[in-house]
């Protein structure tokens, strides 16, 4: 799998995922840009996989399953979360929607061939219960939006639901909310296009806001019932195989 950035993104990104500390599986961009509502000032969130060497997992000293850094670069803001490959293989199987958006993520930084076999792995790792991620997420960024106005929490809210009710529905994750405006409120071209004009701002009056959250959280609710994804992931064989490959290769 190769890189498939978009111009709008800055060129040096690529190089990123070599200045860092440990074998890098593959690294994509996710945030604002993922969900398709970047602003001009929106930093990178950059999310993806290292792999610790096996002296480093088996032995005393133990290198960290999480590595966190934020820095600017020509003016823009980056934000690298990796986990060790094992750790991000147990999250993929706790139907963590947020691991799963960054592995399927279509901005791809750096890639392997163990990004590619995580990829096709992933429809195993769908399940009904992704949909208490999706709308435990939209809960609390919706009382966010209750305590600031602000427009950034609204939009999650939607993006979140209507990604939680595509995958119910279609058994497909698909995290950019401009695909998915089918599933909302015929406002939400406007939402958008409000907050690619400012990273932070308030949100413009939407006095039926309320109404079609409460409209999409019982859709998703009721989608989940009626899904035909299955209760549990079936790639836990395939995920553990890929790991000890991966770290005694």
């Amino acid at each position: 799998m190769t890189a498939t950035l978009p111009a709008w993104l800055p060129a040096w990104l690529p190089g990123v995922p070599g200045e860092q500390p440990h074998p890098v599986a593959f690294a994509t961009v996710s945030g604002a840009h993922l969900y398709g509502f970047p602003s001009a000032d929106s930093d990178v969130d950059l999310r993806g996989v290292h792999v610790l060497p096996a002296e480093l997992v088996v032995g005393l000293r133990t290198g960290p399953e999480t590595l966190e850094r934020t820095w600017t670069r020509e003016g823009v803001e980056v934000d690298l979360v990796t986990h060790d490959l094992a750790k991000f293989c147990r999250l993929l199987l706790r139907r963590n929607g947020y691991v799963l958006e960054q592995l399927l993520s279509p901005l791809v930084v750096t890639s392997s061939p163990v990004h590619e076999e995580l990829v096709a792995l992933a429809p195993g790792c769908l399940t009904r219960h992704h949909a208490k991620h999706y709308l435990g997420f939209a809960r609390t960024q919706w009382r966010l939006f209750g305590r600031t106005g602000e427009l950034k929490p609204l939009l999650y809210t939607f993006r979140v639901l209507a990604t939680g009710l595509h995958l119910m529905r279609a058994g497909e994750l698909e995290a950019d909310l401009t695909r998915l405006y089918a599933y909302g409120p015929a406002y939400l071209p406007d939402l958008v296009a409000a907050k690619r004009e400012a990273e932070h701002g308030a949100a413009p009056p939407v006095p039926a806001a309320g109404d079609d959250v409460a409209r999409m959280t019982a859709e998703l609710e009721a989608a989940s019932e009626a899904s035909a994804l299955p209760a549990v992931a079936t790639a836990h064989d395939g995920l553990h195989d890929l790991v000890v490959r991966a770290r005694l290769g």
